[in-house]
């Protein structure tokens, strides 16, 4: 069912909210995507899931209460308010989220009766008046499935063998911090912690990072968990993810380095994770769907408890990344961002499948809600670098023939002001948006995953 295309991806349904209709949305009537929302007339903090369309939020919680919604399924006081949000996201790859998805497309299509458009109305409001927040996060895990991304990295580092031997098997990960996922535009303070010495054999020193990264991600949010002990088979695991967002994994690159040996990142990256509110559903996706990254020639299979037919035909999603930044000068002479990098989560080497797969293997149980994280979508080419430690790197293992070169070898990237960057300064603002199109279907997006960096706090 997650893979499917059916009557709500028409690319001829429209709105009676005209915003939806314009060509350049990310908020067609073919996405409506979730978020969690307090509306204008409400001072508390955000209690209700919404849905976006155009450029209006519509309050679910609210509406569901004069409007029958699904009949004899749950009222909205069970789907809709975010005490009892499971019952949503539990509806992942079951009938009942279709349902849901096309009673919403009825309540917002043009042709709904004007008795309906009136009802709906009084409880759609203006995106920018709204209170949004990122869905809460249940546990938090980060994967590091691009295999360009892998490749760049180990190359400045072990330009002889720059993937471990495991990579190619294994879908890689850790856990993370939960604790410290923030919405969209909250301000990311520079980190502080042990930087490495400044000669081999040296004592660590400690201070504000120096080399503050950004990586381009996507999300997915869990739907429905499994129980402890019992894994999620591959060819099922498609129907346990709800929906995607994008994330922000914010990097201290020199307290990664000191630090990652011998179990991997710790404060380099718990200090804090942007992700964008929307939640874009698997169902909208549908009409994106590629198959999964084709694995070179001398690539080992995967395992079989990684390996699937259906998987491989439509495991990848077509899914363009992009990342913006303005520096604080470029803001204050009211120039706009400029992109960049550009690329495409189909390059990713793992899908979301074999993360899900991998994730639970062991018995480790998900619940509704958790957020797994691709790691930084990068693509064969210097444009599809999703992360500055990567697009300021000198080297190309992917040319032909490759070029490899020392991690130290780097060209800044120049901004329209004559500033040069080869890491984030302070008040740079790094913007990251995604969006999918396809001939033949409506274009959807995700929106922006924004953060303003500030300066190290003072001790």
């Amino acid at each position: 069912m997650p893979h499917d295309i059916n009557e709500t991806h028409d690319p001829n349904l429209e709105s009676w909210v005209e915003s939806a209709n314009d060509p350049g949305t990310d908020f067609p009537i073919q996405n409506l995507p979730f978020v969690y929302v307090a509306d204008p007339n409400d001072l508390g903090m955000p209690e209700h899931l919404g849905v976006r369309i155009g450029d209006k939020i519509l309050d679910l919680f609210e509406l569901s209460h004069v409007v029958a919604f699904l009949g004899d399924t749950p009222r909205g006081e069970e789907l809709f308010h975010i005490e009892s949000f499971e019952g949503l996201y539990q509806s992942a790859g079951t009938p009942l989220a279709h349902r849901i998805r096309r009673r919403l497309q009825q309540l917002l299509d043009a042709g709904a009766p004007s008795g309906l458009k009136k009802q709906v109305s009084e409880h759609l409001f203006d995106a920018d008046e709204c209170y949004v927040e990122n869905p809460p996060a249940g546990d938090y895990t980060d994967f590091y499935a691009s295999v360009h991304h892998a490749t760049n990295v180990g190359c400045m580092f072990r330009p002889d063998n720059p993937l471990l031997p495991n990579y190619k098997h294994v879908p890689i990960g850790y856990h993370g911090r939960a604790s410290s996922i923030v919405p969209g535009g909250t301000p990311i303070r520079r980190p502080v912690g042990q930087l490495p010495p400044a000669e081999e054999g040296g004592a660590p020193g400690f201070g504000p990072c120096r080399m503050l990264d950004y990586e381009m991600e996507m999300g997915v949010v869990i739907g429905r968990g499994n129980e402890l002990g019992e894994p999620i088979p591959l060819a099922r695991a498609a129907e346990h993810a709800f929906g995607m967002c994008i994330v922000n994994d914010w990097s201290a690159r020199d307290i990664q380095r000191w630090e990652y040996q011998p179990l991997g990142p710790f404060l380099s990256k718990s200090f804090a994770t942007t992700v964008s509110p929307f939640i874009v559903t698997m169902e909208a996706l549908a009409p994106f769907r590629v198959p999964a990254s084709e694995r070179p020639p001398g690539d080992p299979r995967p395992l079989p408890y990684l390996d699937d037919e259906a998987d491989r035909a439509l495991g990848g999603i077509d899914i363009t990344c992009e990342v913006w930044l303005a520096s604080a000068d470029m803001r204050r002479r009211g120039l706009s961002p400029v992109r960049l990098s550009r690329g495409s989560f189909r390059h990713m080497y793992w899908t979301i499948a074999q993360m899900i797969a991998h994730h639970t293997v062991n018995g480790c149980n998900l619940r509704p809600g958790d957020l797994l994280a691709s790691g930084t979508v990068s693509g064969p080419a210097r444009e599809n670098r999703g992360c500055l430690l990567e697009l300021t790197w000198d080297g190309d293992p992917w040319a032909e023939p490759p070029r490899v070169v020392p991690g130290s070898q780097r060209t800044p990237i120049e901004l329209p002001t004559g500033e040069k960057r080869t890491f984030l300064q302070d008040g740079d603002e790094v913007i990251m948006r995604a969006f999918c199109e396809r001939e033949g279907f409506r274009r959807i997006g995700f929106g922006e995953c924004r953060g303003i960096v500030q300066p190290a706090e003072r001790r």
